[in-house]
Formats: C-alpha cells, structure tokens, sequence
C-alpha cells in the first residue's frame, strides 16, 4: 500500500501546529496503525528528520495509550484502540489524517501526545474502595446478584483511553466518570464511599475543565470497550441521591 500520512507535528505545549504531509509506501494491509507510524519514524530518523512523537505501551488494546484521531474518527473508523487498527481498514492510495485528542483537559505535549493525566485526577477523587476485601478466596463470600455483576463487569472494562472525550463535541468526560461510579455503586465494596463518591468525581471532573454532556451520544460511539450509554444515566441518578442528601 501507498499511502499520505497527514501528521499533526506541534515541538511543545507553547507552540503553534501544523498538519504535515508524508508520504508511506511498503505498507501492508496486515499492519497495525501504529505499525505504520514506526514504518514512518524508521524514514524520518533515516532522513536525520524528527520522528513523529506518539503513546503506546501494550499494543494489545489494554491499555488505552495510544488514542488518536484518525481522519476526524476517535482511534479511526473501526470501533477498536488505535494499536489494534489495521491498514486494511484503508485503501491504496488514501490520504489519512492523524492528529491528537482535541479537548481542553488534554493538552498537548509534542505532536500526537497529550497529557490525560486529568483522567487520573478524577479516579484519585474517589473511584476507589476502603473496604478490606479479603483475599482471592474469599471472593465469592459475598452474593452479589448475575445483572449486577454483568453491568458491573460491562463498566469496569473501561480503559481510560481519553476516546469518548475526544469524540464528544463538548469534549466531556461524562462517560469516563460514569464507568467509574457505575462499577463501584454496583459491588457491595463501593458501598461506604457511593454518596461522597460521585459527588467528589464529578467536582474533580468540572474543575479539569471537561465539558458539560449533552447526550450526544458520540462517546458511546467511539468506545472501544463498548461503554453502555446508561451508565450516564447511572451517573446522573448517583449524583442526584448524593445532593439530596447533602452528603458533602
């Protein structure tokens, strides 16, 4: 395959970007996305150019590093991580557009790195439990019922990718805080804190400077992991109870 990689290139935070134009040849159809950006790299360093900075870590879609805007898609037209995107979701000759998550909780570090370290602030906020829990064993010591812990388990698949901001034209944080809530509200571990839990989360997300949700539903869209879209529901109804009972 002969493609144009159109790359956003950016030195710093305090500098202005420009989209760049490269051309790619030799690439085969079996390649990940990322495969095909080292392809590039391997040229640009050749060439004594500056490589193109970009995330990744597992290149297995676990870990949720490597999001990227592909022509205007959050990790590009098929509904999986960057990383496990491969070229043949392209055709010869296409000219493909590749730049980093656009939101204001993600500013840019050089190119198509971004710092998500907002994403983490908003877990250290309370996506977390104090109840001892034991070890592996006693895991089944306490029942919880077959649709709690489906839904449960649907919502802590949640990688952290940064997908739904980038996707959502409020560049809201909403489904990301949601899955977090959704997941601990359901488990008789995430009982103690639930109240004081979403409060503090959804506190943590405004003052990152994420959006408001307007139910667009584009992060559902562009999730990787299939996020449900009540989850948001669950939030809201969360945060809701939290208020009325003036937990604080």
């Amino acid at each position: 395959m002969k493609l144009t990689v159109r790359i956003w290139r950016q030195a710093g935070p305090a500098t202005e970007g420009r989209l760049v134009s490269y051309p790619v040849d030799g690439i085969s159809p079996d390649m990940s996305f990322l495969e095909m950006l080292d392809v590039l790299n391997q040229e640009l360093i050749a060439a004594g150019e500056e490589p193109v900075a970009f995330d990744h870590d597992c290149r297995e879609g676990i870990c949720g590093s490597c999001g990227v805007v592909i022509n205007g898609q959050a990790h590009g037209p098929e509904r999986t991580t960057s990383c496990q995107l491969h070229m043949r979701s392209f055709a010869d000759g296409e000219v493909i557009d590749v730049e980093p998550w656009r939101a204001k909780g993600f500013p840019v570090i050089k190119d198509l790195v971004v710092d998500r370290s907002a994403l983490d602030r908003i877990v250290q906020a309370g996506g977390y439990v104090s109840a001892p829990t034991g070890s592996a064993p006693d895991a089944h010591a306490t029942p919880v019922p077959k649709p709690d812990a489906d839904l449960a388990f649907d919502n802590a698949t949640c990688i952290g990718c940064g997908a739904c901001v980038a996707a959502c034209p409020n560049g809201s944080a909403t489904l990301f805080t949601a899955a977090k809530v959704t997941h601990l509200s359901l488990l008789p571990q995430g009982q103690p804190e639930r109240a004081q839990r979403v409060l503090d989360m959804v506190d943590a997300m405004d003052a990152e400077g994420f959006g408001g949700c307007t139910n667009t539903g584009e992060c559902v869209a562009s999730c990787p992991k299939g996020i449900p879209f009540a989850s948001i529901s669950a939030l809201n109804r969360e945060f809701r109870k939290a208020s009325r009972a003036g937990r604080r």
